[in-house]
């Protein structure tokens, strides 16, 4: 068995200063967003979810960005699922993008709520046909009894709407709000940098460092 206490990292690539960094997180998060698309990481744009239940249960999962803004953080998922469930229940989440091979991490806390049904129309309209076809297959996060249940469904909904399958009603996108960001950026001797941003009670962002 490997002796995963003897697992040892220097972090050594890059910093995170006050004066280099923006004074906008969403600012920041572009360009280091930017940065690890340029690099071509694998799968840049995935993030982790998490929400908690009613019973305050934390459960996490990764999503893929789909955009950002001013109005905020978007993905797109099943309203049925245990993540759908638990924002019904609970509007707070909070995301994390962790690109290892640039030794950064961001977290990104705030509200979440749906977009618009048009908006989730049109990115439903831009997805492949399979993906389309999956949307309406997956009974996502309830049991079932083999992966032939979901083969059959997708035969089935395929030859339903052949070419043409509308958005589901129970499937569209979500948007996180940020209130609060934190830029983790990996230092030599655990001494990392990490950058929190904050609204004050004006509404403006607040940059404070912490501790490691």
């Amino acid at each position: 068995m490997s002796n995963l206490a003897a697992l040892r990292k220097s972090y050594e690539k890059a910093e995170l200063s006050e004066e280099a960094s923006h004074a906008d997180p969403l600012a920041q998060f572009a360009q280091w967003l930017g940065e690890a698309i340029s690099a071509q990481l694998p799968e840049p744009n995935a993030m982790t979810l998490a929400t908690v239940d009613q019973s305050q249960r934390p459960s996490t999962r990764v999503v893929l960005i789909k955009g950002y803004g001013a109005e905020g953080i978007t993905w797109y998922t099943n309203y049925d699922s245990r993540k759908g469930r638990e924002l019904a229940a609970n509007p707070c989440a909070a995301l994390q993008f962790h690109w290892v091979e640039l030794e950064r991490v961001v977290r990104i806390e705030g509200r979440v709520s749906k977009v618009s049904a048009a908006e989730s129309d049109a990115y439903f309209a831009s997805r492949p046909l399979d993906s389309r076809i999956g949307a309406w297959a997956s009974p996502q996060s309830q049991v079932i009894a083999s992966r032939a249940v979901l083969v059959a469904n997708a035969a089935h909904y395929g030859a339903r709407f052949l070419l043409q399958p509308p958005r589901p009603p129970h499937w569209g996108g979500y948007r996180l709000q940020p209130d609060r960001w934190e830029f983790w950026q990996g230092r030599k001797s655990r001494l990392h940098d990490r950058l929190r941003y904050r609204l004050d009670e004006h509404g403006n962002w607040l940059r404070e460092r912490l501790a490691p």
